[in-house]
């Protein structure tokens, strides 16, 4: 034996490679071990035991350092699995999966007796499985080989879950406890004439029936079509349903979605489907079909539905509350639970939610949800009678072209009279609109040129503009310009009428958001022909009492204007575009539901794209870069300043008194519960890092960043030019203030203090003896006209970047014909550098997407906290 082991070593290590052995542990008990990797050049050894003739050690290998022993008992049951058998200096290795261990007790007794009382076990367990595999021979009872067409069948079984009630779809009054099951076991089994075999693997040739008939046994050994079951399963596996051993555990409204989905190609390959009847809880399985059909009619999209469960029609208001309340199952009258199909809940649920019930169970859409209606069209989920002209809303290009009125005075680039032709367009469908363009590029010019068009048509109404009351004196100069014909009456001042009487003889009220919340109980109850909201982030918060009183004003059309139509999150989107257009984006709570904390705390980009195809129709969104070519050149530059050495030793050793108190405070009551105490030490050490005298009203060094910022000041007025210089800290205003004042260098000022701000505007505009404008960054980062500076100064980095172009766009904006050079100062080494990284790691989910200080603190994970603390 050992010579014949020794000569075809190599040979029996190749069947030996990844096969499961009997190994020999170091504490000489016997375990199971599977050799992963034999090496060709392993080194191997083979020990004969003469003191115990009946055991070989076959082979010893040694490999990774390790020896390892392979046992095999009896010295001819070499290997149990796969079995090798010595017999006459004879190695034989078997075909197929054959256990050696079930050979051993046949090779050392004489014969094996089985106890009467586990005869079916063992020929079920034992005898069975061996028909199926190899050709038995046999005496004392019967092997009938059969041969049927094969037929699959997929069994639906469910797992155990809680007791439900289930309403009847038909009858409220009826109610059913039920088993909510959340799981669908699916097992895959063949029929073979009579019998019912279950898939669970290709091993086997044949499937065996054991049938007991008086004292005798018969195996009823049914041969397999394999080229069949290995057909079905390709097919299953194509239909997403991968069954490799034949059973699958998978969400319940999956399995039924599945179900129906496929139902007609099962069909056509005759994969019968059935139930576990063993439960007494039966589901419908049978075909089910929405069918939804949508007409535009004058202001509105008439909804018709069809929805049926085999031979049954069901209410579309029954089913819309289902859907809407995301329940999944109804009883139907025949007893039958019926599953709703899972796509039904995601390609219809905003059609539900956004559909207003009429009379008599009819169902209306409101005409501007028209974009969600060509999508279901497009996708073959409903059909839809609709105007070409609605169609071309997307593609706004093609959109008529509307002579500009007669009396406006003035001429409109082709990017702006773009924009009047679409505002015509929506008007022609009563939509309301966003006018969402870059700063600078003339809202207010297409909006007066709109206004007077609509005059000259005729209006009986008068419109109203609401605005910042800062921009109430830009518009009143705009619109002496451009439409001087136009009757503007500015609703304002303590002396003010409270009443609408007067309103009658005006072609145009303007107010401010404070006098018309203020006034909101007279204002509700007057009809006014546009209502339009300038800078209308100023409703962003839907809860806000001038979001409230917006919403009560009576008028034939709404639009809003804004550079920055996001500034906080995408609720901010939902209280305007709710403003112009009501029912757009859904209820709060199911914007909040399906768009908001999906795109903003799970980054869902399918979320983001549905949203943006929804208000694309709606809001007109240009570039300077797109549209104003003929702008000069912007140039930006950062502008790096060291701290002097004071200004250092502030610095650090706040920062290292905030880190420790942060690290204590977040560790004992959460990150949640220190976002003041994050929001006050990141401001304190901005602070600092402009001029440490902003915190510490004793310190008496010099801030590295000033010196800085007075030495380009002072290089700007040498040359002759002028100059903004931006902070958000009106106390860093103040420092550089005291040094002009000090040096007799003249300068305007504005922050939210100053009453008369056109004064100042204009004054910087057109006396060439000012160089210098101070502008605190909330108060002027909107609405002014500043093209006579060249520079621009930004003090301070603010969280968001659009911000601060804001401020840019003050100087580069129609009408500058000079390059804008601008200027972002940032101290090295400080929190002022890390605010820049930052965020460029926080998405957007717009480019124009801006985010407030609190909210940016709210967006910050401890790790991002305590880096901008190192």
């Amino acid at each position: 034996i050992f010579d014949y082991l020794e000569k075809y070593r190599a040979e029996i290590l190749i069947k030996l490679r990844n096969k499961p052995l009997f190994v020999m542990g170091k504490d000489g008990e016997p375990t199971w071990k599977s050799v992963e990797y034999i090496p060709e050049k392993a080194k191997v050894y083979f020990n004969f035991d003469r003191q115990t003739e009946n055991t070989i050690y076959f082979p010893v290998i040694k490999c990774k350092g390790e020896n390892v022993k392979f046992q095999f008992k009896n010295a001819k049951i070499l290997c149990e699995t796969p079995a090798y058998l010595l017999t006459e200096e004879k190695l034989y290795a078997f075909e197929g999966n054959v256990d050696g261990k079930k050979l051993k007790p046949f090779l050392n007794k004489g014969n094996i007796v089985i106890p009467k009382n586990i005869e079916p076990t063992y020929y079920e367990k034992f005898v069975s499985p061996l028909v199926a595999h190899f050709n038995v021979f046999a005496r004392g009872f019967e092997i009938n080989l059969e041969q049927h067409d094969s037929s699959p069948v997929l069994l639906l079984s469910e797992s155990s879950g809680e007791k439900i009630e289930i309403n009847s779809i038909f009858d409220d009054k009826k109610k059913e406890n039920l088993i909510e099951d959340t799981k669908i076991v699916i097992d895959l089994s063949f029929n073979y004439g009579k019998y019912n075999f279950r898939f669970d693997s290709f091993a086997a040739n044949a499937y065996v029936n054991l049938e007991k008939k008086d004292d005798s046994w018969i195996f009823h050994k049914v041969k397999r079509d394999l080229s069949h079951e290995k057909q079905t399963l390709t097919i299953l596996k194509d239909l997403d349903m991968d069954l490799k051993q034949g059973r699958v555990l998978i969400d319940k409204n999956m399995a039924f979605s599945w179900l129906q989905k496929n139902a007609e190609i099962l069909n056509e390959h005759k994969i019968e489907v059935k139930q576990n009847t063993v439960n007494s809880k039966q589901y419908f399985l049978g075909y089910s079909s929405i069918e939804v059909k949508i007409e535009e009619k004058r202001d509105w999209f008439d909804i018709k539905t069809k929805v049926k469960f085999g031979e049954f029609e069901i209410p579309f208001i029954k089913i819309r509350q289902y859907i809407i309340a995301n329940k999944k199952e109804f009883l139907l009258p025949n007893g039958l639970i019926a599953v709703i199909p899972e796509e039904w809940f995601t390609k219809y649920l905003e059609l539900f939610n956004l559909a207003e019930e009429e009379l008599d169970d009819e169902f209306t859409l409101k005409k501007h949800h028209f974009a969600m209606i060509q999508d279901l069209s497009q996708d073959g989920l409903a059909t839809s009678v609709m105007g070409r002209k609605l169609e071309k809303l997307r593609e706004f290009e093609d959109i008529e072209e509307i002579p500009l009125p007669k009396n406006f005075k003035g001429e409109l680039r082709p990017y702006q009279k773009a924009a009047y032709n679409w505002l015509h367009f929506l008007s022609s469908y009563n939509f309301g609109g966003c006018l969402a363009d870059d700063m600078g590029l003339g809202k207010t010019v297409m909006t007066l040129s709109y206004l007077q068009s609509i005059k000259e048509k005729g209006s009986e109404h008068p419109s109203l503009i609401v605005m910042p009351t800062s921009l109430i004196y830009n518009w009143q100069k705009e619109a002496e310009k451009f439409t001087p014909k136009m009757k503007i009456l500015i609703h304002s001042g303590s002396n003010r009428h409270k009443t609408t009487e007067h309103f009658y003889y005006y072609d145009l009220i303007i107010m401010s958001y404070g006098v018309l919340r203020l006034d909101i109980d007279f204002l509700k109850s007057y009809r006014f022909n546009y209502v339009i909201l300038d800078e209308s982030q100023a409703i962003k918060n839907p809860s806000s009492n001038i979001a409230r009183s917006v919403i009560e004003l009576n008028s034939s059309h709404r639009l809003i204007l804004t550079g920055t139509p996001l500034e906080n999150s995408t609720m901010d989107l939902w209280s305007q575009m709710t403003f112009i257009n009501p029912g757009l984006l859904g209820s709060q709570s199911f914007f909040r539901n399906h768009f908001q904390i999906p795109i903003e705390k799970h980054q869902n980009e399918e979320a983001t794209i549905r949203l943006y195809a929804k208000i694309k129709p709606f809001m007109l969104r240009r570039h300077k870069s797109q549209v104003a070519t003929e702008l000069p050149e912007k140039i930006e530059t950062i502008q790096y300043c060291d701290m002097t050495v004071e200004q250092e030793k502030a610095y650090e050793e706040t920062k290292s008194y905030f880190r420790n108190m942060l690290l204590d405070h977040i560790e004992k009551k959460g990150l949640n519960k220190s976002q003041l105490l994050v929001l006050q030490g990141l401001s304190k050490l901005r602070q600092i890092a402009n001029h440490p005298s902003m915190v510490d009203a004793e310190f008496e060094g010099e801030s590295g960043k000033d010196n800085d910022v007075i030495h380009k000041i002072e290089n700007v007025i040498e040359r002759g030019q002028k100059v903004l210089v931006f902070s958000q800290f009106v106390k860093h205003l103040s420092l550089i203030r005291n040094y002009l004042d000090k040096n007799n260098i003249k300068y305007n000022y504005l922050d939210g203090s100053t009453v008369n701000r056109q004064k100042e505007v204009e004054e910087f505009q057109n006396n060439p003896n000012i160089k210098i404008f101070l502008i605190s960054l909330k108060a002027g980062g909107v609405g002014l006209n500043l093209t006579a500076a060249e520079y621009v100064f930004l003090l301070d980095p603010w969280w968001n970047p659009a911000i601060e172009s804001q401020a840019i766009d003050r100087a580069h904006r129609i009408g500058q014909k000079n390059t804008v050079f601008t200027y972002k100062f940032i101290t090295r080494n400080t929190i002022e550098e890390k605010i820049l990284s930052l965020q460029n790691d926080k998405k957007r989910l717009f480019d124009d997407l801006i985010t407030t200080e609190e909210s940016f603190v709210k967006s910050l994970s401890q790790k991002d906290i305590l880096s901008l603390l190192e």
